[in-house]
């Protein structure tokens, strides 16, 4: 009896540390799968932390990843370091939904200035999102001296320049005001 007990608390615990996402390698998440590792340029980024964003805590909206270059700490997200943010969804979003939504968070954490000198990139960036399916995924990938990409499903859509895009941008899930705090502590803490 005592027997059956503990094997079945270690087979438990087991099943447990396996479904937990663990820094560094690959990981699932809401059944969602994410890579260990991505090459962004020349620079290889590692998986960092996983996070499941739900609205009203009863419907998930997607599935995030959030990877950076070996050694870097969750809080060296601004600096200016390649970096990549994945998001997998769960729901139909209209290439609108993107648009008005992005907008909102970036003039509710810049400057009316700040805004308005990343205004004609956003033009740029808006015009690039598509229409989405479940199972679609977005990314953005940075690359100092180079600019931040938006990709869907890993196909290339256009790029912007500017470390200042990278840090408005990825600050929308990243930053100190981001679209939901349990969900950027989780990507930047590597839980």
């Amino acid at each position: 009896m005592i027997f059956k007990v503990v094997s079945r608390s270690i087979c438990l615990a087991s099943l447990v540390l396996l479904l937990l996402p663990v820094n560094g390698r690959g990981g699932q998440i809401a059944g969602v799968n994410f890579s260990e590792s991505l090459i962004a340029g020349e620079v290889e980024l590692r998986l960092h932390g996983l996070a499941l964003l739900k609205w009203a805590r009863l419907f998930d909206v997607y599935a995030g990843a959030f990877y950076l270059p070996e050694g870097s700490a969750g809080t060296d997200w601004s600096e200016d370091i390649p970096k990549r943010l994945e998001l997998s969804y769960f729901r139909h979003f209209a290439a609108g939904d993107f648009v008005k939504s992005s907008d909102k968070m970036l003039r509710d954490n810049l400057t009316v200035d700040a805004y308005l000198l990343l205004e004609e990139r956003l033009a740029t960036f808006y015009g690039l999102f598509q229409d989405i399916s479940p199972k679609d995924r977005y990314s953005l990938v940075y690359l100092p001296d180079v600019g931040t990409e938006l990709r869907l499903n890993d196909e290339v859509l256009g790029m912007v320049p500017g470390a200042d895009f990278a840090l408005a941008y990825f600050g929308i899930w990243l930053g100190e005001k981001p679209i939901n705090r349990g969900f950027r502590d989780r990507l930047l803490d590597g839980r």
